[in-house]
């Protein structure tokens, strides 16, 4: 049987060849000559897709649409803000709100929980998405008619 002492030897050496296979990987990973390349490439995909992410509005006369949509906004706030990732949580939490048929009682809940300047950072906010909504809404009336 192995004591103790031999068992504490055994996963102090493990640990170190895998702290050793881990910087010797990411040695190797940064020398190579497209890294930088690639990495800048991906970073602008991704400013480009959260560039042109949008959020499609429900048909705000189909209710279980405007139900779903409410509560896929809810949660994606909520892990957005978890995540610390505060403006994108705070526009996913807005968007909720506007489209909440009792938009005063959510305010109120979100402002015992949210961290107060979070829950300020979404009243000043509000607006702003609250006439995008309106505006998209009036366009698409527009081409109903």
């Amino acid at each position: 049987m192995m004591s103790g002492r031999t068992s504490a030897v055994v996963a102090g050496v493990c640990g170190a060849l895998f702290i050793v296979y881990c910087i010797y990987f990411d040695r190797k990973r940064r020398s190579d000559p497209d890294f930088k390349k690639k990495l800048r490439e991906r970073r602008k995909k991704l400013k480009a897709v959260e560039k042109t992410e949008t959020t499609k509005l429900p048909d705000l006369k189909n209710p279980e649409a405007v139900q779903k949509f409410f509560l896929e906004e809810i949660q994606l706030g909520e892990d957005l803000l978890s995540r610390g990732e505060f403006d994108k949580g705070v526009d996913h939490l807005t968007n909720a709100i506007v489209v909440c048929g009792q938009p005063q009682q959510l305010l109120q809940v979100l402002q015992q929980t949210l961290p107060p300047p979070v829950f300020q950072m979404l009243l000043t906010k509000l607006p702003s998405i609250s006439q995008r909504i309106i505006h998209s809404q009036s366009l698409s009336e527009d081409d109903v008619e």
